[in-house]
């Protein structure tokens, strides 16, 4: 086996630190995971910590950023296996019957936010985040819509935006309290698309 360069050893260390502070801020919380556990769990000393990260609220944001590809393909994968707006409607309803509220990921969202407040740079990453994230829903919204041929209400990002939005309350609610249905973000979703299939119709 050939041996790894010292990038591709870089590239491996920093995954395993990610993988681990994920795990780690997921499960016991952002605040009281100290970097030496991160560290320690993942094989390696805290040097190796801040030889890829500058801070911890830096793994911070790799760790968000990785969450938030993840979901957003398990999104995608709950979605696109159907051919009709129906069934992807549905497959929506159980996506986010099983992510939104999440303990974890909502906590680790709110954890991250609250304490780096009161610091500019890293709210200018997270709103840069926030519209990354927008953007990846409106392009599965626009994706959706225009494999059936629908002409949305709205723009896809103002859709997608909506969401987002109600999604964030939604999960930080159900995170209190999982009983609390997601009905109110899905019917959203369907009298949009609703309007759309309305939209189509009156055009044809």
């Amino acid at each position: 086996m050939a041996r790894m360069t010292r990038k591709q050893s870089h590239a491996l260390t920093r995954e395993r630190l990610v993988e681990t502070a994920k795990r780690l801020f997921m499960a016991d919380g952002y605040n009281v995971t100290p970097l030496e556990k991160v560290a320690t769990e993942a094989g390696f000393s805290k040097g190796a910590v801040y030889s890829n990260f500058a801070t911890k609220h830096e793994l911070g944001l790799a760790v968000i950023d990785v969450v938030h590809v993840e979901r957003a393909q398990t999104l995608v994968d709950s979605m696109l296996p159907y051919d009709t707006m129906a069934e992807r409607i549905e497959g929506f309803a159980r996506w986010a019957d099983e992510n939104i509220g999440d303990v974890g990921w909502t906590a680790l969202e709110v954890e991250f936010a609250t304490s780096t407040r009161h610091m500019p740079e890293i709210r200018t990453e997270l709103a840069e985040r926030r519209r990354t994230l927008t953007a990846m829903l409106a392009t599965v919204i626009q994706t959706q819509a225009d494999e059936l041929g629908l002409r949305l209400p709205m723009s896809a990002e103002d859709i997608a935006l909506q969401l987002l939005s109600l999604g964030i309350g939604l999960g930080v609610q159900r995170a209190i309290d999982p009983e609390l249905p997601v009905s109110a973000i899905v019917d959203l979703l369907r009298t949009q698309i609703s309007a759309a299939q309305t939209s189509a119709a009156v055009d044809g």
